[in-house]
């Protein structure tokens, strides 16, 4: 059973593989989870917990344990990519979509497994995370779009397990920045896929490698259990020494 719900401001798709009575109860479950996520984290709800963090009518150390839990993984990140990640914005405000995709997207994986659900496929706006095999009992697969061209299909990886995140400004616009000089555009790459071992690594890091530019792929290169995959503006793709393991079964 497949179905799609435009929830977190984009279309989600969850897919999950069997008996159509069995699977509705987890499907609803997981889109239930994550409307809570969207209704808590979201930047653009005057009602929102970060909403209210922001006007200062909830101290950050006051905040629930999810929302710890995020900004935890978002100073963790910050470290870990020397300040490339950060989701303390120019204008003094938080912002922490750049973990909160990923880390929703894992914890509904772990929901549809919990559930007796070894064979399950779900895709928040290029955050995937993908467990067993499809309906046809075969590796699932991920095509990477063209930058210039979004019908057009570039690359096909077989996940095998791990999950992918993509970062670009191709569809949502100048949405990543760089911390260290915020008024800069980033237009040296237009695309950047990562290949992690859940879908909240490959997201931390794939906005943080976004952040870095040209720089970003070498990042990704150096960082053991990732492969990465690149678009710069003239159309020319770079991809990790480890990507092609996954373009092929």
């Amino acid at each position: 059973m497949k179905e799609t719900r435009l929830i977190m401001g984009m279309p989600i798709e969850i897919q999950i593989i069997g008996a159509d009575t069995e699977v509705k109860k987890t499907l609803e479950d997981a889109f239930a989870y994550l409307t809570t996520v969207d209704e808590r984290f979201s930047t653009y709800k005057d009602t929102s917990e970060i909403s209210k963090i922001n006007r200062g009518e909830i101290r950050a150390s006051e905040a629930s344990a999810q929302m710890q839990e995020v900004f935890a993984i978002a100073e963790k990140t910050k470290k870990e990519t020397s300040g490339y990640f950060d989701i303390r914005k120019p204008d003094g405000s938080i912002d922490p979509s750049g973990i909160v995709k990923g880390w929703a997207i894992k914890n509904a994986a772990a929901l549809i497994r919990a559930a007796g659900h070894e064979n399950f496929f779900v895709n928040a706006g290029g955050d995937i995370a993908v467990g067993g095999k499809n309906e046809k009992g075969e590796e699932w697969s991920v095509g990477i779009r063209n930058p210039f061209s979004v019908n057009e299909i570039v690359k096909v990886i077989y996940p095998k397990g791990k999950s992918i995140a993509t970062s670009g400004s191709y569809i949502r616009g100048d949405h990543v920045y760089n911390p260290h000089n915020p008024e800069e555009k980033l237009r040296d790459i237009v695309s950047l896929t990562i290949i992690g071992p859940d879908v909240l690594e490959a997201d931390r890091f794939a906005t943080a490698a976004f952040a870095m530019g040209q720089r970003g792929i070498h990042f990704i290169e150096q960082l053991p259990g990732f492969e990465g995959y690149v678009i710069d503006a003239n159309s020319k793709a770079t991809l990790t020494s480890g990507f092609a393991a996954y373009t092929e079964l």
